[in-house]
Order: structure tokens, then C-alpha cells, then sequence
């Protein structure tokens, strides 16, 4: 019996590559500011915090609790990172995309 590969929508793909893009300094405010300047995607903390669980559920991605700050009122943040196989997945998808969007052209206005 063979093991069936998670699939990943458009906003997952976005949070795995803010997530890479940000290194060290990925945690749910960054990431959320990163898809506001990159791709424009206004999103909520709930809404991205509900993907975040969704990837840790795939072990796509894993969270460890950084210190807790004075300025986030003693509260810590939690700092995501890319799993081993969340980049395998993300290079796939890259992949299968690159091929299907091959020899297509769209007509825009």
C-alpha cells in the first residue's frame, strides 16, 4: 500500500515560500506581512494560522516557541520552518507547474 502525497493549493504554496523567503525570522506576523508585499494577499492571522496548522498536520512544516518578549506582552513567538519534505513538495509542485504552463500563451489585454 503506497502512502498518499499531500497536494498543495495556491495559499499553502504561498505560506511554504514566505516561510523559506524569511529564514529565521518566519513566525505568523512576518509571514503575513511578506504575502501583503509580495503577492498582495490582505489575509487574516486566523486564516493563516488555520494553513499553518493544515501544513503541520502534512509534516510539511514545524513550529519551535521562541523567548517571550516585553513587547508582545510576555508572550513568544513561534517560529515556522520548512520541513524536508515540505521542500521536496514544493519543488514537485514547481515542477508539474513548469510542465503544464509549457507552450501555453494567454492573450491579455
Amino acid at each position: 500500500m503506497t502512502t498518499k502525497e499531500p497536494k498543495l493549493g495556491e495559499f499553502e504554496q504561498f505560506v511554504l515560500l514566505a516561510i523559506l523567503r524569511l529564514g529565521e525570522n518566519a513566525y505568523g506576523t512576518t509571514v503575513r506581512q511578506t504575502l501583503k508585499d509580495l503577492v498582495g494577499r490582505d489575509v487574516s492571522i486566523g486564516a493563516l494560522y488555520a494553513t499553518v496548522e493544515r501544513l503541520k498536520e502534512k509534516n510539511l512544516i514545524t513550529s519551535k516557541q521562541g523567548d517571550p518578549t516585553p513587547e508582545r506582552g510576555g508572550r513568544a513567538k513561534n517560529y515556522l520552518q520548512v520541513t524536508v519534505v515540505g521542500r521536496r513538495l514544493l519543488a514537485r509542485s514547481r515542477q508539474n507547474l513548469s510542465i503544464m504552463w509549457d507552450g501555453i500563451l494567454l492573450d491579455t489585454p
